[in-house]
């Protein structure tokens, strides 16, 4: 099942069961879907649906950190919950751990050393982890181990 259909499925049952949160979250999903294939003038496959999910994610959490400094509880939790829906479309996630092995790998196996070959460590690495770890969490690890 594809994406725009599995988030199609979901957003009927989220309207049948009056799953507000849900049904808010996944029409914002679908329209962001929408508007990014109406800019390119293509039909999005599901690469394209699952990087515009990560970004999603990654927004939210950008807004929770605003919202905590804010002393907003509520728009926290509200937050949290539509993160941990929208984390059920993304594939699962690696652990911090496994992520750190990747880089270490990439590394020895290309070469690299210094900061100079972020870029080159960087665009070896997120084609294999889209989706499947943060890229904030990649960029400090190559951080550590680039010196």
């Amino acid at each position: 099942m594809s994406y725009k259909d599995r988030l199609m499925a979901d957003l009927k049952d989220a309207m049948r069961n009056k799953d507000k949160l849900k049904k808010d979250t996944i029409t914002m999903v679908r329209a962001a879907i929408k508007q990014k294939e109406v800019d390119e003038r293509k039909d999005l496959g599901d690469e394209d649906i699952l990087g515009l999910i990560s970004k999603e994610v990654k927004e939210r959490r950008s807004s929770i950190e605003e919202f905590k400094k804010g002393n907003r509880q509520d728009l926290v939790d509200k937050t949290q919950k539509e993160i941990d829906l929208l984390m059920d479309y993304l594939p699962e996630q690696l652990s911090p751990e496994k992520v750190e092995a990747m880089v270490k790998e990439t590394i020895d196996k290309k070469g690299l050393s210094g900061m100079k070959d972020m870029g080159a460590l960087m665009a070896e690495l997120m084609p294999r982890l889209k989706g499947r770890a943060d890229g904030k969490l990649v960029n400090q690890l190559a951080s550590k181990f680039l010196k």
